[in-house]
């Protein structure tokens, strides 16, 4: 991986964990069944391997993402017995 692409990238994304995810996901569909379900969205690869076009990709805004919303975690504790 080019660590120019990354950087530029993670500018875009602003979570590594997220970026690792998107470009590995992308990888994984730019792969199957030999390249033939998904080609690449930006011209010129050229001897680019699998994860740098991702990363192209992302930083010319050729692929885009939603981030979930965070929602508060409630833990719940046991009731207290009544004793007898």
């Amino acid at each position: 991986m080019n660590a120019d692409l990354v950087k530029l990238a993670l500018e875009k994304v602003g979570n590594p964990a997220v970026l690792v995810n998107i470009v590995s996901r992308r990888v994984r569909q730019i792969n199957a069944d030999g390249g033939a379900m998904s080609r690449p969205l930006v011209a010129n690869v050229g001897n680019l391997g699998t994860a740098d076009i991702a990363l192209r990709e992302i930083i010319e805004d050729k692929m885009g993402w939603v981030e979930p919303e965070l929602q508060k975690v409630v833990r719940l504790l046991p009731k207290k017995r009544r004793r007898a």
